[in-house]
């Protein structure tokens, strides 16, 4: 195999890390302590092609590879887990079906902006009855001529309280469960009958607006549903799968800072009179950390590299994502023993990374949901 980038690849994961480190990671704890939206942020890495990174250029984005978003995604999460989250919601929920599954003029409409981070993007799929079980949906899509009249409340939505446009996941039907899901793009600025609802207050990603969504006999054009009737839950599964891989790809950035603050922290805390670094328990937790993360981030590659060349990657997406989240949570919760005392204060960025870690084993399926997934797959291939 070979494992070395491309000239492109590297050029772009070396830009992107340049850029994270030096305008990112230095208001990272001030956008965490106020939950401000990063919007300057996000116009600039529209500028550099990182809030579409897969869109082809005549829509707006970057047209490169999953691969690079990868390695876009760990550096910017890296930096900060809150501007992380915002990049995947615009390239993966939002961006992945509007480009695979709309029409020439929906892509030009609803897709130019957000992959050339004009306005951000998001996908409506919680509720409160339906998280997991995302074919249990209650807001309703009801055809009345020429319009879909929606009813309905979506809940813990990423990029909710900013997004100009959403893929809104509805039921036509409720009695007919997944087989009657499907995908509308929605206006959020432009949609009588819609109003954002509350703002989730969070343990971690603070800079990432979180809202419920509510749909009161809300107007949406038939033109605007995604792909035909009957194809909304396929659509949901195959964008989640695409999501995976840039959550994982958040979560071991997280990873990596947690893993490299404790280092540096490691090397210049002195106890017994010698470094904390030289004690061989420090060093085995160090050592398991860089090992799992490596790891982690070889599993996020290969499903990468398997969707850019179009097989089937949704088991590796599921483990990618459960293990790279899996082991940013380990990562994180030995970085503030490393630090000790210092760890749960917020004078050090230990404690950040500890609750910006733990989401990524919930969203974009639980991390009990991606061994369900592996396991159906592996059982299938017998």
């Amino acid at each position: 195999m070979n494992f070395g980038l491309t000239e492109e690849q590297q050029m772009v994961k070396d830009q992107v890390t340049r850029f994270a480190e030096t305008e990112i990671k230095p208001i990272a704890a001030e956008l965490d302590k106020t939950h401000r939206h990063p919007q300057e942020i996000c116009r600039k890495l529209g500028e550099m092609g990182v809030m579409g990174v897969a869109i082809p250029t005549e829509y707006g984005g970057a047209g490169m590879d999953i691969v690079t978003y990868v390695h876009a995604m760990i550096a910017i999460s890296k930096a900060c887990a809150s501007c992380g989250v915002i990049v995947s919601v615009n390239n993966s929920l939002y961006g992945f079906p509007v480009n695979t599954f709309g029409t020439e003029e929906q892509k030009l409409k609803y897709l130019t902006p957000v992959a050339s981070g004009k306005v951000e993007g998001c996908y409506a799929l919680t509720e409160a009855g339906a998280g997991s079980d995302a074919g249990a949906l209650a807001c309703k899509a009801e055809l009345k001529g020429d319009k879909f009249i929606v009813n309905g409340t979506k809940r813990f939505i990423t990029n909710g309280n900013v997004a100009q446009y959403c893929v809104l996941a509805a039921t036509t039907d409720a009695s007919r469960g997944y087989k009657a899901v499907i995908n509308l793009i929605v206006d959020l600025k432009n949609t009588p009958g819609f109003s954002t609802g509350k703002i989730e207050e969070k343990m971690g990603i603070l800079a990432s607006g979180t809202a419920e969504l509510v749909f009161e006999d809300a107007e949406v054009p038939a033109a605007n549903l995604l792909g035909k009737e009957g194809q909304g839950f396929k659509q949901m599964l195959m964008g989640l799968d695409c999501g995976r891989i840039g959550i994982g790809s958040q979560a071991c950035g997280i990873g990596k800072a947690a893993l490299e603050d404790a280092l540096d922290y490691a090397k210049e805390r002195v106890q017994f009179g010698k470094p904390i670094s030289t004690f061989q328990a420090i060093q085995f937790k160090l050592a398991d950390m860089a090992t799992e993360l490596d790891a982690a981030e070889l599993l996020l590659l290969r499903a990468a590299w398997m969707e850019d060349n179009h097989l089937d990657y949704e088991k590796e997406s599921a483990m990618a994502k459960m293990y790279a989240s899996d082991v940013a949570m380990r990562a994180a919760i030995e970085g503030v023993q490393i630090f000790g005392g210092y760890g749960y204060c917020k004078e050090y960025p230990a404690e950040r990374h500890m609750r910006d870690a733990k989401i990524c084993q919930i969203y974009e399926g639980t991390n009990e949901i991606q061994r369900v997934v592996i396991a159906r797959k592996l059982l299938s291939m017998r």
